[in-house]
């Protein structure tokens, strides 16, 4: 079994924002990190990437980033990697094909995660011959602030294995949750059952976006901060959250496809902040002032209830 304590070298691949900011993660923690990318042009973009994220950081860590951080094209880097964390193209294929090229190059103790969001671990382990030594590690955009780590094993993941990444995110001082291989893992079940009902009182006109969004802002989501769901009952009563369940479940929203809204956003190309403009306008450098706002309170925050 490879323990986490024997994990020194460390190579990421794909240079985009997530890939970028997990190599940042592993470096300030005192890693020897490679970050891969098939191009030289994802290579610049992700060093971009990185001088925006450095302040972030603190001051004893940029050097260590700067400094840290090894960026390649050159798929030798693999052969000295004790880990190995992909995160390229959120396609099957393409994550197979390239899992078949590295792995003749890969150390026979080196394991291999993915950060993928969405596709299954299993079917994603079906590429390798050695299924055992791979498993998922799902971060949370924005990787560098977000604590949670997502351990997925798939069918034929060596418990070890998800047990060793499990306590390597402990030792990146992230909260990781271990999680059977089912579509969207947990992050995303929640995120997306909470989407689909805000969306379905927006259509309806029970509220507004901007209510909705103040609603969690303001109510459950800063409560979510502090207690999950199951502390929340508990602290409530299941009396009464037993009795709520008895007449509300029935009007909730059961759709089983995205609602007209969001299908509307995406056909017109209103995709949000990369776009320009999504279900809030974000020209003229809101976008830019949207995320910088965002990062500015999950760093003020995860320093009040995680330091």
């Amino acid at each position: 079994m490879t323990e986490s304590s024997t994990i020194k070298q460390v190579t990421v691949a794909g240079a985009g924002t997530m890939g970028t900011l997990i190599a940042q993660v592993f470096a300030a923690h005192g890693y020897t990190v490679t970050l891969w990318n098939r191009s030289a042009a994802g290579l610049e973009r992700g060093k971009t990437i990185m001088a925006e994220n450095l302040d972030a950081l603190p001051a004893e860590a940029r050097e260590a980033v700067v400094s840290g951080i090894r960026m390649t094209t050159d798929l030798d880097c693999f052969r000295d990697a004790d880990f190995v964390l992909e995160s390229i193209a959120e396609n099957l294929e393409v994550k197979h094909a390239f899992y078949r090229q590295i792995e003749p190059m890969l150390k026979e103790t080196c394991l291999v995660t993915t950060n993928t969001s969405g596709l299954s671990i299993t079917a994603l382990g079906g590429a390798f011959s050695s299924p055992e030594r791979f498993c998922g590690m799902h971060w949370i955009n924005p990787a560098n602030l977000i604590p949670l780590v997502e351990v997925i094993s798939g069918d034929r993941t060596a418990p070890e294995t998800a047990q060793t990444v499990y306590a390597l995110a402990e030792n990146l001082e992230k909260k990781p949750i271990s999680i059977k291989d089912v579509p969207g893992f947990a992050l995303n079940r929640l995120q997306f059952a909470v989407l689909r009902e805000a969306l379905h009182m927006v259509e309806t006109g029970v509220a507004s976006m901007e209510d909705v969004d103040r609603a969690m802002k303001y109510g459950l989501g800063l409560r979510y901060a502090c207690v999950g769901p199951f502390e929340t009952a508990d602290l409530g009563g299941l009396d009464i959250f037993c009795g709520i369940s008895e007449y509300l479940f029935a009007d909730l929203a059961d759709d089983r496809e995205p609602q007209a809204l969001l299908r509307e956003k995406n056909a017109s190309g209103k995709l949000g902040v990369k776009s320009g403009e999504g279900f809030y306008d974000y020209s003229g450098g809101r976008g830019a002032k949207a995320v910088e706002e965002r990062n500015r309170k999950l760093t003020a925050l995860c320093g009040i209830l995680f330091s």
